[in-house]
């Protein structure tokens, strides 16, 4: 589930109405200074915001984010990174917290994509495979540790190649059962693992700006391999894919497609298997409803952005199908997952034409989603 609640909503509901006090208090002015952005383009901004989230399995969450966006050597020909920070806790006492960059250096020569993610925090577990029942068969407590680099060098033109690493860890686990099944509770990690993997990404990417893409293509192929002899507790590898296609349509409106894969050959724990759902690829199912060996999904969003009558606010609309399976021969049309939805969109860095979403998803088995972040899904 996404941040449900955010006090950065205030920002669009209070600003009207106060800013016209001789003497505004620190919220007013903080408020203010976003909505108005006076800042140059060329200079770095960041935002700090504290989030309110309810899921079943956490209950209230609490939390506190950051976004860093800007150009390296202020320079507004290259392409704008981004630097993301998240923490949070729970009624329930469970706690994480999220870095994620997006960093290209001067002419962008170096692309460094990463993400570090730690957390205490319940995973919903159904089994796996396409067919898992709708109701959890049991709530894994755990801690994870994950940690994911990319670094990749311009080689001609747009092309990137470089190294990837990924280090993944789950520790003091504990299967909570709702079923008496218990050839279903124990897949393979089912008592932590700790897995390093190392592998190569070759990369195509035209994009200016990754937070709203107004026009480019993105392509992306990296190939991870799991090994014994470099610590890991299983041996496997891991293939992904990633395209992404950006349309413009007149001036304000975007047509994006993107078709992403993963690939699992081996034996791999059961939460580095393929994971459908998420904030950016079929949203409308939570992350890991339905996860298998193997996983193909294909999504599109038109995106109006600003309306044209509301220059700070736009719209999207989305759609997407996906599918885990374990044997390409035997794959079914009951295999494939739909999901759709809409969101509204708020222009937060005007000058950087960086937007924040609030997005509503459902999908065709009556679950649904409400995701809030920065920046378009894809």
């Amino acid at each position: 589930m996404g941040r449900c609640f955010s006090v950065f909503f205030l920002v669009m509901l209070i600003t009207p109405a106060t800013c016209q006090e001789k003497k505004p208090n620190f919220l007013i002015r903080y408020v203010h200074k976003f909505i108005s952005d006076s800042t140059e383009k060329s200079k770095p901004q960041n935002l700090i915001y504290p989030t309110i989230a309810y899921a079943p399995e956490t209950k209230w969450e609490f939390g506190v984010s950051s976004v860093l966006v800007g150009y390296a050597n202020r320079d507004t020909n290259n392409r704008l990174s981004e630097l993301r920070a998240f923490g949070f806790i729970t009624t329930l006492k469970q706690y994480g917290g999220i870095f994620e960059h997006a960093l290209y250096t001067n002419k962008n020569r170096w692309f460094m994509l990463g993400l570090l993610k730690t957390q205490s925090f319940p995973l919903s577990y159904h089994g796996i495979g396409y067919d898992t029942p709708t109701e959890k068969i049991a709530v894994v407590e755990a801690f994870t540790f994950n940690w994911r680099e990319r670094f990749l060098r311009k080689v001609r033109g747009n092309f990137y190649m470089g190294l990837e690493l990924d280090f993944q860890r789950l520790s003091r686990v504990n299967f909570v059962p709702y079923t008496t099944n218990s050839q279903l509770l124990t897949p393979t990690g089912y008592t932590g693992y700790s897995n390093m993997g190392v592998g190569v990404g070759l990369l195509y990417d035209n994009r200016h700006n990754v937070l709203n893409v107004r026009k480019g293509l993105f392509a992306e192929i990296a190939i991870l391999n799991y090994r014994k002899t470099l610590g890991a507790s299983n041996n496997f590898s891991s293939i992904f894919t990633d395209l992404r296609v950006f349309y413009p349509i007149r001036k304000r409106n975007v047509l994006a497609i993107q078709s992403m894969g993963q690939f699992t050959l081996g034996d791999a724990p059961f939460n580095q298997n393929a994971l459908m759902g998420g904030e950016m690829m079929m949203r409308g199912y939570y992350l890991g409803r339905y996860r298998d060996r193997h996983f193909l999904s294909i999504q599109s969003e038109y995106r109006m952005l600003p309306l044209s009558f509301a220059k700070k606010f736009g719209l999207a609309v989305f759609a997407s199908a996906g599918m885990v399976y374990n044997n390409q021969s035997k794959i079914t049309s009951q295999y494939f997952k739909y999901a759709g939805g809409a969101g509204i969109h708020y222009l937060l860095f005007p000058k950087k034409d960086v937007w924040t979403r609030f997005d509503v998803a459902v999908n065709n088995e009556g679950g649904s989603g409400l995701y809030l972040y920065l920046g378009c899904a894809f």
